[in-house]
C-alpha cells in the first residue's frame, strides 16, 4: 500500500512536505506534475488530457495505492477514478463537483486569454522573489511557503500552466459525466476560507461519489500547509476507517 500525493498548480510536491511529516506511516511518494519543478518532457503538450494519461500511468506503477490530491491534482484525478482503476484503495480531494455549469476563477480566465495570461505570468516569472511571494501570500500560501513556492515558479512551468488551463474551458462539460462512475471510499476536504471555493460543490461531489466531508474552519485554499498536523490526522483517521 503506498499513499499517493500529487500537487497543483503554481506548485511542486514541496507542498505537501509539512503535512507527510505528520504521518505515521513511511510508505509514501510524492508525484511531481511533468514540467513542475522539472524539465518539460519532449513533445508533452502540458494538456490536461495529456496530464490525467500520466497520471494514470504513474498510478499504475504501484500494487495498491491511497490517492491525495489537490487543486488540478485533485481535477486529475477525477477524471482518473472516472476509469475505476482497480488498485486505487482509497481518495482524498479537496476538489468540488464538475458539472456543465463548472465556471473557472478569474485568474484561471485570464490565464486562458491569449495575451493576457502571458502577461499575468510575465509578472510572476519576471518580478523579484519577494513581490512574487507577495502574490502568493495573498491567495493564502502561508509564511516562508510563499517564498519557497515563488523560487519554483519558472517559465517553464508558467508556459505549462497556461496550456494546461487553456485546454480545460470545457472540463466541466469533458469530465463532469465520469464522476458518476467513481465507486471507492472518498474523502472530501473543505477549507472555509479559500478563496477559490465554489459553496455548495463539495456536497454535491460527496452526494455523486459517497464520499465524506471533512471541514477545515480556518483553512485556505492551501490547507497542507496551513493546518498540517490536523490534515495528517483527518487523513490517517479515514484511511484507518477502510475496511
Amino acid at each position: 500500500m503506498t499513499a499517493v500525493f500529487v500537487h497543483g498548480v503554481p506548485e511542486t510536491v514541496l507542498v505537501w512536505e509539512p503535512l507527510v511529516a505528520h504521518l505515521e506511516r513511511d510508505d509514501v511518494a510524492l508525484l511531481a506534475l511533468p514540467a513542475f519543478g522539472s524539465a518539460r518532457p519532449d513533445g508533452f503538450d502540458a494538456t490536461m488530457h495529456s496530464y490525467a494519461a500520466w497520471l494514470t500511468e504513474q498510478l499504475a506503477a504501484y500494487d495498491e495505492v491511497d490517492l491525495v490530491t489537490h487543486d488540478w491534482g485533485a481535477l486529475l484525478a477525477l477524471r482518473v477514478l472516472a476509469d475505476r482503476p482497480a488498485n486505487v484503495r482509497s481518495w482524498v480531494s479537496d476538489m468540488g463537483d464538475l458539472d456543465a455549469t463548472f465556471e473557472w476563477h478569474d485568474t484561471a480566465k485570464t490565464w486562458q486569454t491569449p495575451g493576457d495570461g502571458e502577461a499575468l505570468m510575465d509578472v510572476f516569472v519576471d518580478a523579484p522573489l519577494e513581490d512574487r511571494a507577495a502574490i502568493l501570500a495573498g491567495v493564502g500560501v502561508p509564511g516562508d511557503e510563499a517564498t519557497k513556492m515563488a523560487e519554483t515558479l519558472d517559465r517553464t512551468m508558467a508556459d505549462a500552466i497556461l496550456d494546461l488551463y487553456r485546454s480545460a474551458t470545457d472540463v466541466g462539460n469533458e469530465w463532469g459525466p465520469g464522476i458518476d462512475q467513481i465507486a471507492v471510499p472518498g474523502l472530501l476536504i473543505q477549507s472555509m476560507q479559500d478563496p477559490f471555493r465554489s459553496p455548495g460543490r463539495v456536497q454535491r461531489l460527496a452526494d455523486r461519489t459517497n464520499a465524506e466531508i471533512a471541514t477545515f474552519a480556518d483553512a485556505g485554499h492551501f490547507w497542507m500547509l496551513d493546518e498540517p498536523q490536523e490534515a495528517a490526522q483527518v487523513i490517517t483517521a479515514f484511511w484507518e476507517s477502510l475496511p
